[in-house]
């Protein structure tokens, strides 16, 4: 009997008609699996009594009694007499018995029981297990299979692919014991798949386009297939269904008619989360059920499906604690290792999961500076570059010892009460005070919410002080009011997700620490991950970074300095974007170590989207408590190990439904989603050439005489494009593989070859060298130098070389950030003060800290630092989104893709080259600008950089407040020179206009205006002079 209504998960909070239901109905009939039976079962069992009687471990008198109950009493699955020889069986008999035997011995009344075969196909394990109680001090049988087979279950060929069915027995191990006592018996089996082809795999990291639908039955294993009845085949086939077109489970509820069963079936993506299986017991556990069956099924396209067979532990089932366990059970996905949900706790789930995310919370964002330090700050110099090492220091060392993450996590499990009212007045918030109390469920954490007190932030505050003595846990839970008071909306409360998002309001970061104010702040939450995503204006643009730890040393560093890491890069980037609509925003997202870094980038994307997008789907998306009340638009863009992620967010966006899809990503593939390439058309190094020709230009000097130390290889886009672009004496280039060196120039004609095929230094030909010139690779040991100097570590030397070597520029295009900081940036110069080079032009994002800038220009060096010179490749990404959103679908397939082979349209050409010629023109004005600046008041070229950034920031901050753009002639006029030809000759400047969003439009205008209007007046120019310039732009 197939289920009387579609239904797949339901929230308490959402209206339901009729009287409140989620329960699809099977008649008593179906049993979902046909059993199993073993027609030599009575012949294996004599041959298994004359084994034990020949063995006379078991007296003779008792070996028949003792075979009988074990093969007919207790109840055992005849998988496992099938399964079992006849010498493993009775060994088991034998143990049995001998446990017997041990605790009559000792006077207990509780036998325990514990077997175990493992094979290379398999494995089997039997314990005694009492009903609905999950053991801790047992075998954790269901914790190693989680770990040995099923976390790792896959039918990829480099993998094995496996499949397990577990039973409770139906007799009790002892008649005389107080406990109830069953065996719980595992049986673990490679999967043998009907289908030796299979289909692409829809497994979280893979393929964004496989199909959406594929007969269960061409990507089911054998057994499976056998023992499934159709009623099991069509209710899997329909999990499994919606399992492809969503990234998290779906849970379904089932009611055998006429009995207390209860059948709850789980379908989600392989590699989607950790541990599953084991922590879903406790779930159960926790709500009074127990499981009769279990069954965990692997698919060739990449879904796995659970079942669960549940009975109540005493008197009828109460729905509302089925309605739990499916709601939860995506609380379970996203946290199946949560450390305060376990068999001890006092936290229901939804406590436990805020809690966790809470501790996240409170890791990063406790004042653990205080009033000392903002003292301290206070007297300092900022402008000193020893004193602000010094801050630097101490800041470090008061994070890292003030609150650990085992002291704050020690701290939660202490206070589960305090933990409770402060969830309460998150959910009173988040989910319940948005609803009529007659359309919630009368769910345990319904009960909670109608019973328990629900404190304003004043209360929660008093109760704390009240109820916490000490000092540290008090801080640490009044966290928790800060963290609730920040929450403008979060997918908490959503039925189907990956991870846990909150859309933070950053008004709460001190200012003492972060004294640029940021706009808005994503927290990402996941069990094998932690993110964040930070925008300093409304609209804004910056990469995903993922940051990756080498070992568990590394990680809790990183950890430690992962939100100032965020708030840095999207500090800078705002600096870089000043001349762009877009304003700076980063994310960062960090592993555990030994995650899949494409499983957590795309949770962490999927979950931020649940934020962005309106639920529109019962069950499964839905409809979010929204206190920040706008429409909110992000732009990712690649950085550290995500730039082959970019057209898999694209996809998902699509496939969710975002309008803003084409706009959403950047750095693209071009053929098929329409991206502009940084490296094939040069973008970042149009801009950093901008600088060092710049300097050529000023200075009268002849670019192929000018000697040339750089830092990025021919592998990578800034490093491959220098060389390709420049025309100077290159003597040394410092990359991944190594350093290579030629004080006569290194042969141009080789560094071309292998910037054109992106090889390292690794690769060139070394009969090309000069006899005074070398090369050294990162593996290299005690290599003789032509010097005679002998090199004893090649990675050691390469990790130094750019204080090695004198020339007239050093052009950083890739390189570790603060390679150069205040205490080694006295390498840069010799005893006698002459500095290794004249000039410095930064290409590489954060190569030189700021304090080592302004001491390197104090030495007499002229440097361009990073905001100024790497800024080609904003513009570009700016202009690709610029695109996407000006374009509908259809003109932007056909205009910006390639996806038949012929190659690109003439408008894709046309525009690329308009972009190249902004990026251009924009580095040759501000260039002008700060050289001009220096020329007249001799400040150090880095602060009129920073200075001409927070410029161009508050002047178009302003506009964009301003009525200005109201001016229609005014707006035409602007938005006419400020969008590239070739779109508006393409679509018409009317048409653009209607498709952009207004803020973002309005970003636009103000953007150009604001840079414009200072690249041609200055820093010190009057509102004369503004006035003057509008009257140009009209």
């Amino acid at each position: 009997m197939v289920p009387t209504q579609q239904h797949l998960l339901h929230v308490p909070g959402t209206a339901t008609p009729g009287t409140p239901s989620s329960i699809h109905h099977i008649k008593n009939d179906d049993v979902g699996y046909n059993s199993f039976t073993f027609a030599g079962k009575a012949a294996q069992a004599s041959r298994v009594e004359d084994r034990i009687r020949a063995n006379g471990f078991v007296p003779d008198a008792l070996v028949k009694t003792e075979t009988e109950w074990f093969y007919n009493a207790l109840g055992l699955d005849e998988s496992y007499f099938k399964l079992e020889s006849v010498e493993t069986v009775a060994d088991h008999i034998e143990s049995l018995y001998g446990a017997k035997v041990q605790a009559h011995a000792a006077h207990q009344d509780y036998l325990e029981i514990k077997l175990e075969k493992e094979t290379e196909n398999g494995a089997v394990f039997i314990y005694t297990s009492p009903p609905g109680v999950s053991v801790t001090d047992g075998p954790q049988y269901e914790q190693l299979i989680d770990s040995k087979y099923l976390d790792h279950s896959t039918p990829s060929p480099s993998g094995t692919a496996w499949r397990l069915e577990s039973y409770r027995a139906a007799g009790n191990v002892s008649s005389t014991s107080s406990v109830a006592q069953q065996l719980r018996c595992y049986f673990v089996s490679k999967c043998s798949f009907a289908n030796p082809v299979p289909p692409p795999s829809a497994a979280a990291g893979k393929d964004e386009e496989a199909p959406s639908t594929v007969d269960i039955k061409t990507v089911a294993d054998k057994v499976f297939l056998e023992k499934a009845t159709e009623n099991t085949l069509e209710i899997y086939q329909n999990v499994m269904d919606e399992a492809l077109k969503r990234m998290g489970p779906v849970v379904t509820a089932y009611e055998v008619d006429g009995t207390r069963e209860r059948r709850v079936v789980i379908a989600y993506k392989q590699g989607g989360t950790k541990a599953f299986f084991s922590a879903l017991s406790d779930l159960y556990h926790s709500y009074s059920f127990y499981s009769t069956r279990k069954y965990v099924e692997t698919f060739q396209n990449g879904i796995t499906i659970i079942s669960l067979y549940l009975l109540p532990l005493s008197g009828p089932p109460i729905e509302a604690n089925v309605l739990q366990i499916i709601k939860e059970a995506s609380l379970i996905y996203v946290l199946p290792t949560n450390p305060l949900f376990t068999t001890t706790s006092q936290l229901t789930v939804q406590e436990a999961a805020y809690a966790y995310s809470g501790w996240i919370f409170a890791q990063h964002f406790l004042n653990r500076l205080g009033p000392a330090y903002s003292a301290l700050k206070a007297i300092l110099n900022d402008q000193d570059a020893q004193h602000q090492t010094v801050l630097s220091d101490i800041r470090a060392r008061f994070r890292g010892e003030t609150f650990t993450r085992a002291s704050i996590l020690e701290t939660l499990q202490q206070y589960p009460e305090i933990i409770r009212l402060l969830y309460i007045s998150f959910a009173m918030n988040h989910y319940y005070s948005v609803y009529t109390p007659n359309q919630l469920m009368p769910t345990l954490s319904y009960a909670r919410l109608k019973t328990g007190a629900v404190l304003n932030d004043e209360e929660l505050a008093a109760t704390i002080k009240k109820t916490v003595t000490n000092k540290h846990d008090q801080q640490i839970l009044e966290s928790f009011i800060t963290f609730n008071k920040a929450i403008l909306k979060t997918n908490f409360f959503t039925p189907t997700k990956v991870a846990i998002s909150f859309r933070l309001d950053p008004s709460f970061l001190p200012k003492e620490e972060y004294p640029i104010p940021a706009y808005g702040l994503f927290l990402v939450v996941g069990d094998e991950f932690r993110g964040f995503h930070l925008r300093m204006k409304d609209v804004a643009r910056g990469g995903i970074r993922i940051v990756q730890s080498r070992n568990r040393e590394n990680y809790s560093i990183n950890q430690r300095n992962l939100f100032d890491e965020n708030y840095g890069l999207a500090s800078t980037q705002a600096l870089k974007n000043k001349d762009i609509p877009e304003g700076g925003s980063k994310g960062v997202i960090l592993p555990d170590i030994g995650a899949n870094a494409r499983v957590v980038f795309e949770k962490y994307v999927d979950s931020i989207i649940d934020l962005l997008l309106p639920g529109h789907s019962p069950g499964i998306k839905e409809q979010v408590v929204d206190l920040y009340k706008k429409e909110e638009i992000l732009f990712f863009g690649p950085d550290e190990g995500t730039a082959d992620m970019m057209d898999w967010a694209a996809t998902h966006a699509r496939n969710r439904g975002a309008p803003w899809w084409k706009s959403f990503s950047t750095g693209k593939t071009a053929s098929t989603h329409g991206g502009i390439p940084h490296d094939a058309f040069g973008m970042t190094s149009l801009s950093v050439r901008g600088y060092t020709t710049g300097i050529y230009r000023m200075l009268g000097l002849k670019e192929e005489e000018v000697t040339k130390v750089q830092t990025g290889g021919p592998d990578g886009d800034l490093g491959s494009n220098e060389i390709l672009l420049s025309k100077d004496k290159t003597i040394a280039i410092i990359d991944g593989s190594g350093t290579i060196h030629d004080p006569n120039g290194l042969d141009r004609g080789e560094l071309i070859r292998l910037a054109k095929a992106r090889k390292m230094i690794s690769n060139f030909d070394a009969s090309k060298l000069s006899k005074d010139g070398y090369r050294v690779l990162v593996d290299d040991r005690d290599l003789k130098l032509p010097s005679g100097e002998i090199v004893a570590d090649g990675t050691d030397f390469r990790n130094g070389a750019h204080f090695r070597y004198k020339a007239d520029i050093l052009v950083p295009c890739g390189g570790r950030p603060e390679s150069v900081n205040i205490t080694n940036v006295s390498r840069l110069w010799d005893s006698e003060g002459v500095t290794n080079f004249k000039y410095i032009v930064e290409g590489a994002n954060l190569f030189v800290t700021q304090p080592a800038r302004l001491a390197l220009e104090k030495k007499g060096i002229i440097l361009f630092r990073d905001s100024s010179a790497n800024k080609g490749g904003v513009t570009s990404s700016s202009l690709e989104v610029l695109a996407g959103m000006s374009l509908n679908d259809a003109e932007f397939l056909d205009l910006m893709t390639s996806v038949n082979g012929e190659g690109f349209s003439d408008f894709y050409l046309k525009y690329t080259r308009n972009i190249q010629q902004i990026i251009s023109a924009n580095a040759t004005a501000e260039f002008n600008t700060i050289w001009r600046e220096h020329e007249q008041s001799k400040r150090p070229y880095t602060l009129i950089s920073d200075e001409l950034s927070q410029s161009l920031i508050k002047l178009q901050n302003d506009l964009e407040e301003s009525n200005l753009y109201d001016n229609e002639k005014m707006r035409r006029a602007v938005m006419a020179r400020a969008i590239p030809r070739a779109l508006v000759e393409q679509v018409g400047l009317d048409v653009i206009l209607e498709r952009l969003p207004h803020i973002y439009a309005h970003s636009i205008f103000s953007s150009y205006v604001a840079s414009r209007y200072i690249y041609t007046h200055g820093l010190g120019a009057s509102l004369v002079d503004f006035y003057s310039f509008l009257t140009t732009l009209q």
